[in-house]
């Protein structure tokens, strides 16, 4: 696979806490650099990136309801429409993890419908959170995700005890619809790694180490 059509895929993502705005101009002068698709960061920045890669193709992807995901659905609905406005072109939300395990299906259909409707045409990623879903679960998260209007089920947040993982990558690709896309994200750290996860099945990779894949990508020469 050639290293472009990997980084084309690599949303360069900094979602610490104690992330400043040098941090994140830096990680937003690293896309620039290594072309990658997207950057993914905490709603403060989304002023600071939208102004730092204004006349750029790189998008700005920003997180809602992050980590847990169990805040209500009119604060999800808020802070992505909040976002759109400030610039963002991307939402990745965290899914209602406590409902769903509660047996509240519903609530989880509702609430990404609502979010996706609020968006209208900008992209929402549903992150389902695999470490903590067995595959039955997975499955049913990922159906729920479609039915509401999702445009990707992701992974993983990165803050939870696991991360990425081939085998989920793979049974989300066969739930889901082609209409639907996969983000694998949290511990994705080589360029070997992510290779496997687009041939698995994922159509981005979420990654902090994106500067670290792209030099061994162009070391490797491929």
């Amino acid at each position: 696979m050639r290293v472009k059509d990997v980084l084309k895929r690599i949303d360069h993502t900094l979602l610490k806490s104690n992330a400043s705005s040098h941090d994140i101009a830096r990680l937003c002068d690293e896309a620039k650099r290594y072309g990658f698709y997207a950057v993914c960061i905490n709603p403060y920045y989304v002023p600071l990136a939208s102004k730092l890669l204004k006349g750029t193709e790189i998008k700005i992807s920003s997180v809602v309801g992050f980590p847990l995901g169990a805040t209500f659905t009119e604060i999800k609905v808020a802070e992505a429409r909040r976002v759109v406005r400030l610039g963002a072109s991307e939402v990745d939300m965290v899914m209602n993890i406590s409902a769903f395990k509660s047996g509240d299906l519903e609530y989880v259909r509702k609430e990404i419908k609502s979010v996706k409707e609020e968006i209208g045409d900008i992209v929402l990623k549903v992150i389902i959170e695999c470490c903590y879903l067995t595959d039955d679960e997975k499955i049913s998260a990922a159906k729920i995700c479609e039915e509401a209007g999702a445009d990707y089920v992701k992974t993983s947040t990165g803050f939870g005890p696991g991360g990425a993982v081939l085998e989920d990558v793979k049974l989300l690709r066969r739930t889901l619809s082609p209409n639907v896309k996969i983000k694998a994200a949290g511990g994705i750290r080589t360029f070997e790694q992510a290779v496997k996860f687009i041939e698995a099945g994922a159509d981005r990779i979420g990654t902090s180490s994106g500067v670290k894949i792209a030099e061994e990508g162009l070391r490797s020469g491929e």
